[in-house]
């Protein structure tokens, strides 16, 4: 099982639209790394909601209840997408200032290609955003 994070526009798509609808397909990625990195992703991997705009901080955790598909809004048939399922929202909302601080996270995508949509999530960063989104 891979860890992921996928990143949204809360005016958009909200992890509590997320939460609501009990499910959603991920589309629109046209970044061609993070299509990469969302052809690699695979029915059963966990993902952080990321809540771009204003809010700027990992909110949830999600599901990939299926592996990738074809994108059906990308007219050119080039994409894919994944859908997801909500698991949490984390008890408390881990900052991309709280990233930034942290030392442990300085290599990470998230700090180094801030505008990346989608990225893996090494082990050890997703188990430090679990202790931090605990206080």
């Amino acid at each position: 099982m891979a860890r992921w994070l996928f990143k949204e526009e809360p005016e958009t798509y909200s992890f509590a639209d997320l939460q609501r609808d009990g499910q959603t397909t991920w589309t629109g990625v046209s970044n061609a790394l993070a299509q990469k990195h969302l052809r690699a992703v695979k029915k059963g991997d966990l993902v952080f909601f990321y809540a771009t705009g204003k809010i700027k901080a990992v909110v949830g955790v999600a599901e990939v209840i299926g592996d990738p598909s074809p994108d059906p809004t990308d007219d050119s048939g080039k994409c894919v997408a994944v859908t997801v399922k909500p698991i949490r929202a984390l008890a408390k909302p881990v900052t991309l200032a709280t990233v930034k601080a942290d030392p442990a996270f300085a290599s990470w995508e998230l700090v180094k290609q801030a505008r990346l949509s989608v990225m893996p999530v090494p082990d050890a960063l997703w188990e430090r955003v679990e202790a931090l989104a605990q206080g």
